[in-house]
């Protein structure tokens, strides 16, 4: 999980390297949040060798994991996490890609430690503030990018629990805005809300209630 961090610090020991992931692309409702992470070259071994050991893409992690790393990371001196946000009403605006590569680019210029070069889960981003390199996959590859893939999705979680108490009837709480079965079926039983993705089709669909539709 430090192949694509060692081999960056091996020619630039002292840059300040990030690793940037998003959570909430995929979703009918709620923002899509990006986070960036720093960790220093010796202060990341330490850690990945004891309290951040088993820490990998945050999908491949129970609930309870995921809480359990991002309190360390956010607790742990040392460490910078930032996160970026883009809500649904500007991904209606912008389309869903541009509006991903808007929260990265906020979660970097969001650090108080300023990165040099940043690693990112997936392909090229454009727009960040510094140089990056696209990892396929690197939110299973890479401890940095991991790390953030941590800290966007449970402070994604976060939000969606609290739109829960506002709109009880979308179950965001349990399905966080994804287009699962339950979620699909009170979009169509009570239209959308505002914080629905009005541009996605299931959301078109439901607003339209379209003739002979059945869930």
């Amino acid at each position: 999980m430090l192949t694509f961090e060692k081999k960056v610090w091996s020619k630039f020991p002292d840059i300040v390297l990030a690793g940037v992931d998003e959570a909430g692309r995929g979703c009918l409702a709620g923002p899509v949040v990006a986070a960036a992470v720093v960790i220093a070259p010796e202060l990341a071994e330490s850690l990945y060798a004891s309290e951040l050991a088993g820490l990998t893409d945050s999908k491949q992690l129970t609930a309870a994991r995921r809480e359990a790393f991002f309190a360390l990371l956010n607790g742990t001196p040392g460490v910078f996490a930032s996160t970026g946000w883009c809500s649904a009403k500007e991904i209606d605006e912008v389309n869903i890609l541009v509006a991903t590569h808007r929260a990265m680019r906020r979660a970097v210029e969001g650090l108080s430690m300023k990165a040099e070069h940043v690693l990112v889960d997936g392909l090229p981003v454009k727009g960040l503030p510094c140089p990056s390199t696209a990892i396929v996959k690197g939110d299973g590859k890479s401890l940095l990018i991991a790390a953030a893939s941590v800290v966007a999705k449970v402070s994604r979680d976060h939000y969606m629990k609290k739109l829960d108490a506002k709109y009880p009837q979308y179950g965001f709480a349990v399905n966080k805005g994804y287009g699962v079965n339950a979620h699909m079926a009170a979009l169509f039983k009570y239209g959308s809300c505002p914080e629905h993705r009005h541009t996605f089709r299931p959301v078109q669909d439901a607003d339209q209630k379209l003739p002979g539709f059945e869930f």
